[in-house]
């Protein structure tokens, strides 16, 4: 039986395929069609990270977003610091704020 995926996925996972019995048929990707595919592999961890909302997904989640800092040229560090410059100058969301409106005045 053939089951088509066509998404990106872990390293490891074409030789625990073939390590269980079956065949997979792979390629590797040029870096604009690998951006798109990271890209989705996010839309896709976190739609099941909405599904399931358990730690797997997302750490699940935390490997595609650092795969995606790297594939867009960043690095894990740079990532760190922009958010640990985010988190000062605006906060967290540790104080569970919900803004309901602002009013101008």
């Amino acid at each position: 039986m053939t089951k088509i995926y066509n998404k990106l996925v872990r390293d490891r996972i074409p030789e625990i395929i073939e390590a269980s019995g079956a065949e997979c048929k792979t390629e590797i990707l040029s870096d604009e069609k690998y951006l798109e595919m990271i890209d989705a592999k996010l839309d896709e961890e976190l739609a099941e990270y909405h599904k399931d909302q358990n730690i797997e997904e997302l750490a699940d989640l935390l490997e595609v977003i650092r795969a995606a800092t790297i594939a867009r040229g960043y690095t894990l560090e740079e990532l760190e610091v922009v958010r640990a410059n985010k988190a000062e100058k605006r906060g967290r969301f540790e104080k569970k704020i919900l803004l309901i409106e602002t009013i101008e005045k």
